[in-house]
């Protein structure tokens, strides 16, 4: 059987629909199936970061996801006697990625805004309200088994396949790929509010994380009268009940009453960290929720998904392409299986904080973190506690800026305009130096795109953000990938070169 198409997803979602649209976009044959036919119209999702949003931009919708979203809030920590002992806030600009670092969304319109560039994109198939219930590898390819609404059996063939199905994945659970359990298993629920003038004005400035051994909780201001709780259930307590009207008015009762807000959507949930043991499977990928859960402490969980997309659908683009092969592909699991496990770990060491129930541990904690704070509770940049990338496709010897986000700095062009880094350059492999020094590129048959910053390119950046990063890391040139990672960084055309040959070798 001939392939239909290139690359078939399972799961219209966030990590789906990103993943269908860079697919898409550079010409990869797409089908992307859900048994959903409409955007789920509560929020799930709440927080995005700027490394998303450089993604958005790459997909030509970050400016309409901007009437969506706010800037994060500080998030305060407060301990048990009340007192602040922790926390996180947002870099002061210019921001390094050219958006603000931590943001809050409303995930309906956004999602929606997602799927009408997908839509819109003559490279992709999208196949609503039918449901997988087979999947069959080969050599070739991959075939799917699927059922409409009406009941009628079809099927759909592509080379290769990206599972975004969720958290009960079907592909998953088809293939009998396993999830490690990284041992966080608690029940919480999740109420989001749409507040009123009188209900806004009993409510903390900030966002807020209520360290409370007698019942942790979560604050957290989303965009305009928009607030979602956290609230942790205690031993005894029904979830179901919880999840109710009268169970959730009850648990908001420290806070507001029903003559101050509208219930939007409250729900129980067991927070999880879970990681999957293998992200491949032949010519089978995982990715988003059917990969990982997390606990939402640092709001990071979409945010995963789309970099496992964002990381994944450039190497299939490549491979297709023939400018890769299994060496390129192997590394989408090294590297976001590490950086997952790792991040987790970090999430988790928060939710320690957060979560301690023990009163007089909770007590050492507060004077634990005072202590280190070594006088007044300094501010500590959300962006902080995000992993680089430690495995798969980078540089060796190790280097501090290699596996990091390359910058995007906005630049000044020859005519006076100003426009972020990725618009001028796109996403394709990209040599950033500074000035005009001779740089050797005859040891790659890469589509490398050589920018010169402060060269003869009449390119200058507007805020020295390249400048001090270059200064921070002692290099001249940085290799950039096309998911915006630094490969490697060099001082001169020898550590270039090395680079060049040993990125020729990865890349079968």
């Amino acid at each position: 059987m001939a392939e239909d198409y290139d690359v078939a997803i399972v799961g219209f979602g966030p990590s789906g629909a990103v993943a269908a649209g860079l697919l898409g976009q550079v010409g990869v044959r797409t089908y992307v199936c859900d048994r959903s036919t409409e955007v789920y119209d509560k929020p799930r999702a709440i927080a995005l970061d700027h490394e998303i949003m450089r993604v958005f931009q790459q997909l030509g919708v970050a400016e309409a996801v901007e009437r969506w979203a706010e800037p994060f809030t500080p998030s305060e920590y407060y301990g048990v006697d009340g007192q602040l002992i922790k926390r996180f806030t947002t870099v002061a600009p210019p921001f390094p990625l050219g958006y603000t670092p931590s943001l809050v969304f409303t995930q309906p319109p956004v999602e929606a805004i997602l799927r009408q560039r997908v839509l819109a994109l003559p490279a992709v198939d999208v196949d609503l309200g039918v449901t997988l219930e087979g999947v069959d590898q080969d050599a070739d390819g991959v075939t799917l088994a699927l059922r409409d609404g009406a009941g009628a059996a079809r099927a759909a063939r592509a080379r290769y396949l990206i599972a975004c199905d969720g958290a009960s994945s079907t592909v998953r659970g088809l293939l009998g790929m396993e999830l490690d359990d990284l041992a966080f298993d608690e029940p919480w629920l999740v109420v989001d509010v749409r507040v009123n003038e009188r209900g806004l004005a009993k409510l903390p400035a900030v966002s807020v994380q209520y360290c409370d051994p007698d019942r942790p909780a979560t604050y957290v201001i989303g965009p305009g009268n928009h607030r979602r709780w956290e609230i942790s259930l205690n031993a005894g307590e029904d979830p179901r009940e919880a999840a109710t009207e009268a169970g959730a008015w009850r648990l908001l009762s420290r806070w507001l009453t029903p003559d101050d807000a509208t219930l939007w959507r409250q729900a129980s949930y067991r927070f999880h960290a879970l990681v999957a043991r293998e992200w491949r499977r032949g010519r089978i990928f995982l990715a988003g929720d059917a990969a990982h859960q997390q606990p939402p402490f640092l709001g990071q969980g979409m945010c995963q998904g789309v970099r496992d997309v964002a990381n994944l659908t450039w190497k299939l683009a490549a491979v297709l392409a023939g400018q890769g092969g299994e060496g390129l592909l192997g590394s989408y699991g090294a590297e976001r299986s590490r950086h997952v496990r790792d991040l987790t770990g970090r999430i988790k060491a928060i939710g320690a904080v957060i979560c301690e129930r023990d009163r007089d541990l909770a007590r050492a904690r507060d004077r634990r973190l005072l202590a280190e704070a070594g006088g007044p509770v300094r501010d500590e940049p959300r962006q902080n506690v995000l992993p680089r990338l430690e495995e798969g496709l980078v540089a060796v010897p190790d280097h501090p800026a290699n596996g990091t986000l390359f910058p995007q700095p906005w630049i000044v062009t020859a005519d006076g305009g100003r426009q972020r880094l990725d618009t001028l350059t796109g996403a394709g492999w990209r040599l950033v130096v500074m000035g005009d020094g001779a740089w050797p590129l005859a040891e790659t048959d890469l589509p490398l795109r050589v920018v010169r910053i402060g060269g003869r390119d009449g390119l200058s950046e507007a805020d020295g953000i390249l400048t001090a990063c270059f200064r921070t890391h002692d290099c001249a040139a940085a290799l950039v990938r096309p998911d915006h990672y630094v490969y490697g960084v060099a001082t001169g055309p020898q550590g270039l070169t090395a680079h060049l040959a040993a990125l020729r070798r990865h890349m079968p």
